[in-house]
């Protein structure tokens, strides 16, 4: 489950950013998630719980914000939506696409004390 190191990942930055701006909690951790990230939400926010415990973010909310995917298609020559990878073009049903939006994971935004 790479969702437990992605949650690990979460409690780094947070405690780079403590060290940095000088917090001592974190009350909820805003995340912006692709739908082409490949990341079970499910499982992100279980492992989140989890990882937080004894840390500067034990207990704070934890809200996700889908940010939806995208692909170019060549043969459009246009930005399209795209729902899941390897599926064809919403316009023409050509396969000739390269993804170029909804594969990224960010903290958006904290709240601290």
């Amino acid at each position: 489950m790479h969702e437990m190191s992605l949650a690990e990942g979460i409690v780094q930055i947070l405690e780079s950013e403590a060290q940095k701006q000088q917090f001592t909690r974190v009350k909820e951790v805003c995340l912006e998630v692709g739908d082409l990230a490949g990341v079970e939400l499910d499982a992100l926010e279980f492992s989140f719980d989890v990882v937080t415990r004894q840390t500067l973010a034990e207990g704070c909310s934890l809200a996700i914000e889908s940010v939806p995917g995208s692909a170019y298609c060549f043969d459009c020559a246009v930005e399209v939506p795209l729902a899941r990878r390897g599926q064809p073009c919403p316009k023409c049903a050509g396969y000739s696409l390269q993804v170029v939006g909804g594969t990224q994971m960010r903290v958006k935004s904290l709240e601290v004390e």
